[in-house]
């Protein structure tokens, strides 16, 4: 029997979980927050732990050590609005800071990219955790906004700061801005110099219990082609995963306004009904009216998400109880205009990973997009010495990086005269292999989220898994295969696994749920393998050892049985999750990881 779906929308205080209570006592708990993080234990208390997201600051523990005593830690997560840019100076203060707080258990510090176009560190003990956020701050890098329940680094195209079409990055950093939390609790908790942060000019009005759950924001992009002067969409932060995603609407050789779609978010929850979803069209505004509206979607938010069930606390919920076109009303009432209506059929664009060299057509220099395999850069690695290459990169050449939605690299402002030059010296380092073999197509297109042992809520490896797989799905001959994988520790699938062509969704230790249906362009959400009657589930715990021969089985199907130019995530939403069954139940590979099938109650359709 499915379990109910009972949101509380527009929640009483009466009602309010642990978390909103302890948000609304929050004055109390910021001098708590700061002592407790200047005394000698190397933990914080619960509450002082839920005010320390808004800053960036995660308490984590050594997953790798066993005993019930826990060997804490903290990860530190910068905002980098946009992706940036990154300047040289404030590179080598990341670099340095890495170096000195963040070694692993062999002792090798390292720096980690993310999805969200955030640089986190890793490994971090009590001690450099003050150092860390002060030093940043105080150049322009903060950690406020990383975390927590209110919005998150705002996401743009990192190639739209240089295009001559619309510059995604600058109304990202414009939103990201604009939604800042208030700075005062910030300075005075990390004795940061005030003079030396930007404070907005007009700002969100956050509630005193703040927002109701993270709330997650991009802009898409438009390219000029250069070959054909076409405007192109450009969907590389995959805007439909976000609460609230925002692309330019291109009308023959123009930008004429904005299409704004709400309610999209990848995390579920073990146990509770719940989904993943894209998000819905919901209106077109004119730049002019842009920021009013962002508002506005936000606001509605904050006055009617559930604050007593925070696994239902996300606006997908509410789109999902109360519909797309109720929340236009909302939010036309608030702006005080009637919202003009969506192209339900808009082509926003696939999703760009912008690889190699890119011309920059605001001033005919060049940037580079340089893989870096799930977003860490350390030294000795297979990978090379990729923490080193960045930092002397950085120093040798007048350039600035830019982090990707895929957590790689973009090198910008690259003379047309060095450019031979560059791509020697990323190779001197190792780059563009692993284990001395160039990265395959596969590699390249698929990526982790970091999983054990540097996250407190993964069941299971991705960041540590996912080269192995790739090891071994090249070994079998799908190297070459334009498709994409992505692997999540569990369930909040912060890679965004299934909008992939195959996603893994970690279920518990060394266990992976298969997510199927998406593709490499990311505009399909990917489902569980559930079964035509709605009441089975399959390949919900498949074993490590196991994944990459049902990956196989899956790739040889299509292989064998797709219509010409039909991509994996094109070819299993054709055949329908039946045939798929009926396939991997009849083949001798997968046959016996079919025999039990899971129950779907905890399960909401989109």
């Amino acid at each position: 029997m499915k379990k109910p779906f009972e949101p509380n929308l527009g929640t009483k205080q009466e009602d309010f979980s642990k978390e909103e209570l302890n948000k609304l006592n929050k004055s109390n708990v910021f001098d708590q927050y700061a002592q407790e993080m200047r005394n000698d234990q190397a933990d914080i208390s619960w509450e002082a732990e839920q005010i320390a997201k808004s800053t960036g600051i995660y308490m984590e523990f050594d997953r790798s050590v066993k005993g019930a005593e826990k060997h804490w830690m903290y990860m530190i997560r910068i905002s980098n609005v946009g992706g940036g840019p990154v300047n040289r100076q404030q590179w080598q203060l990341f670099d340095e800071l890495a170096s000195k707080y963040t070694k692993n258990p062999q002792g090798h510090p390292s720096l980690r990219l993310t999805t969200r176009q955030a640089i986190q560190f890793h490994w971090v003990s009590k001690e450099g955790v003050l150092d860390i956020v002060k030093t940043l701050a105080e150049n322009k890098m903060p950690s406020l906004n990383a975390c927590g329940d209110n919005t998150r680094n705002v996401m743009s195209c990192p190639l739209s700061q240089f295009s001559d079409v619309f510059n995604a990055n600058q109304w990202a950093h414009k939103a990201g801005s604009y939604f800042q939390l208030p700075i005062e609790p910030f300075i005075k908790i990390f004795a940061i110099d005030p003079e030396k942060m930007d404070k907005p000019a007009e700002s969100f009005q956050y509630g005193p219990n703040l927002l109701n759950r993270k709330f997650k924001i991009a802009f898409s992009a438009a390219h000029r082609d250069p070959s054909s002067g076409k405007i192109v969409p450009d969907n590389c932060v995959e805007l439909r995963t976000n609460d609230l995603g925002i692309a330019p609407v291109i009308e023959g050789d123009k930008i004429n306004g904005f299409q704004i779609y709400v309610g999209g978010g990848q995390g579920e929850r073990n146990g509770k009904p719940a989904m993943a979803a894209l998000a819905q069209p919901l209106c077109i505004v004119s730049e002019d009216k842009l920021l009013q509206v962002l508002d506005a979607v936000v606001a509605v938010h904050q006055e009617w998400g559930d604050r007593q069930n925070r696994h239902w606390a996300r606006l997908k919920y509410v789109i999902k109880k109360m519909g797309v076109d109720w929340y236009r009303d909302q939010v036309s009432a608030r702006v005080g205009y009637p919202l003009e209506k969506p192209n339900n059929d808009y082509d926003y664009g696939d999703r760009e990973l912008h690889f190699g060299w890119h011309q920059q057509p605001s001033n005919g220099l060049w940037a580079y997009g340089a893989f870096i395999e799930n977003g860490r850069l350390i030294d000795n690695s297979p990978n090379g010495k990729l923490k080193t290459m960045v930092r002397e990169i950085m120093d040798k050449y007048p350039v600035e990086l830019m982090v990707t939605p895929n957590q790689d690299i973009l090198f910008t402002n690259i003379p047309e005269d060095a450019k031979s030059d560059f791509e020697a010296d990323l190779a001197s380092y190792g780059h563009g292999k692993r284990n001395g073999k160039v990265y395959s197509t596969l590699r390249q297109l698929s990526g982790a989220c970091v999983g054990r042992d540097t996250c407190r809520l993964t069941y299971t490896d991705s960041e540590q898994f996912e080269p192995e797989l790739m090891d071994q799905l090249e070994e079998l001959g799908w190297g070459d295969t334009h498709e994409s994988i992505g692997i999540t520790g569990c369930e909040r699938q912060c890679f965004r696994p299934a909008t992939k062509s195959i996603g893994l969704v970690g279920s518990g230790l060394n266990r992976y749920q298969f997510k199927l249906f998406g593709d490499e362009t990311g505009k399909f959400q990917g489902k569980p393998l559930i079964s035509g009657n709605g009441e089975e589930m399959y390949l919900r715990s498949i074993m490590r050892e196991d994944v990459a021969r049902v990956i196989d089985v899956l790739f040889k199907h299509h292989k064998d049985n797709a219509q010409a130019n039909e991509g994996l995530g094109a070819f299993h939403r054709r055949i329908g999750a039946d045939a798929i069954i009926s396939h991997l139940k009849d083949h001798e590979t997968t046959a016996a990881l079919m025999d039990k099938p899971f129950n779907t109650d905890c399960i909401l359709d989109t």
